[in-house]
């Protein structure tokens, strides 16, 4: 038995119910190559290796290694499985799977959503679908719903998910089936998809800026938080979109913020 460090987020996850739950969102094949981060003490890793072509596991606690060695020695030298002692912030991954593609699997800790959703999700190797274990409050900001659909609301994380794959929202995982049990709930959700479509005729950097203006004061209307025009102009731009000028960020789709950024920045096509 593992003390769990405070410090990695630890909260492990035994419970069977769940565990299948997870593989099945994943809707594993034979050929799939898995990138699993956190792998603990391996529960997980081994239903995985009953569905997947091979499992390239990224575990920071050096204490967990050599367990984990031990525990899949068989499937370590039959090639079903790579265990690497690494961050996932710091993992090469671009370099890694240059020539082929995966998918995520992940028990995420809070501290490190963002950075981690950022790092796949724009990089030039994305994995093709992520499922992944997050605090359920971060999920459903991710989703942008809410039981009453008059309330939903986007926010920069879930846009800045949208745009690269579409989130759906599996189901909760209460607290109680965590060792140790964490304070909050968690929940699995799947991103599938993905993909850098969106961003064929619009440059990342431009759009991104474009969405943390729109963002930058919440009590503030988007008109009054972008700069690209004079105000009466943006108004005019608001006004042909269709979108209202006491509109907020939150309330923008992201079909609305495609055909804002074309009116505000223009991208030359190639």
């Amino acid at each position: 038995m593992f003390h769990t460090k405070k410090s990695l987020g630890q909260n492990f996850l035994e419970d069977s119910q769940i565990l299948n739950k997870i593989i099945e969102t994943a809707s594993l094949k034979s050929s799939d190559i898995v990138l699993e981060i956190g792998p603990g003490q391996g529960t997980l890793t081994t239903k995985i290796l009953e569905k997947a072509k091979k499992v390239i596991a990224i575990e920071k606690d050096d204490r967990l290694i050599n367990f984990l060695e031990n525990k899949f020695n068989k499937e370590i030298k039959e090639g079903g499985l790579e265990i690497i002692h690494s961050d996932i912030l710091k993992f090469d991954h671009e370099e890694y799977f240059k020539d082929s593609q995966y998918q995520i699997i992940a028990n995420i800790p809070y501290y490190i959503t963002g950075k981690f959703l950022k790092k796949f999700l724009s990089s030039n190797s994305q994995p093709t679908k992520m499922v992944l274990m997050l605090q359920k409050e971060v999920a459903q900001r991710i989703i942008g719903e809410s039981k009453d659909p008059k309330k939903n609301k986007e926010s920069i994380l879930s846009i800045s998910i949208k745009v690269y794959g579409i989130p759906k929202y599996i189901r909760t995982i209460p607290a109680r089936y965590f060792e140790p049990q964490p304070k909050v709930d968690s929940a699995i959700i799947l991103i599938e998809k993905i993909s850098k479509r969106f961003f064929e005729e619009i440059d990342e950097e431009s759009f991104f800026l474009l969405i943390k203006k729109a963002f930058s004061s919440k009590r503030k209307t988007l008109v009054n938080n972008l700069d690209y025009l004079p105000k009466n102009d943006l108004i005019k731009v608001f006004k042909k979109l269709n979108l209202s000028p006491k509109i907020r960020a939150e309330n923008l789709s992201i079909e609305d913020w495609k055909n804002l950024y074309f009116e505000l920045i223009p991208f030359p096509k190639n």
